[in-house]
């Protein structure tokens, strides 16, 4: 009975343990937006994981057998955890790596909008220089076609 005891508590932690694990992705993804892709990837990836780790929790506790009281004990820590600690954690959490990255980042912005001024500066003079350079080869073309011309009718 001991044993089963231990194996309910290992599997309720076992659920937290999925959830919290869940709750880091959740936040990864506020903090660093994704496409469909992606996202799907790291769903695929993160059950897979979690299907190995419930695996060897039933491996190691139970000879491999399922024990539908550790499959209940999963979901009600899930649960447990899910309503009382993921939404504030998953709130606070990103929202302060989300200030701090900002805080962090806001050098860097800073200088990719100077050197994109200065980008589109020197961008916009090389295109005045080629506007001018193409304007004069093809004045000097169309005199040259014109004295062509002359050279021909006379």
């Amino acid at each position: 009975m001991a044993g089963e005891n231990l194996f309910l508590l290992h599997s309720l932690a076992m659920g937290v343990f999925i959830t919290f694990v869940y709750d880091l992705l959740r936040i990864f993804r506020r903090v660093v937006p994704q496409g469909p892709f992606l996202v799907s990837m790291e769903d695929m990836a993160f059950w897979v994981y979690c299907g190995g780790e419930v695996f060897l929790l039933m491996y190691h506790e139970s000879d491999g057998t399922l024990r539908w009281f550790a499959v209940i004990g999963a979901l009600l820590g899930m649960f447990l955890y899910k309503k009382l600690v993921s939404g504030l954690f998953v709130k606070y959490v990103s929202l302060l790596l989300n200030k701090v990255l900002g805080l962090l980042c806001r050098p860097f912005a800073w200088g990719c909008r100077k050197a994109g001024a200065a980008g589109r500066r020197t961008g916009t003079k090389i295109r005045r220089r080629a506007g001018r350079i193409k304007r004069g080869i093809k004045n000097r073309l169309t005199y040259f076609i014109k004295k062509i011309k002359m050279c021909f009718k006379t």
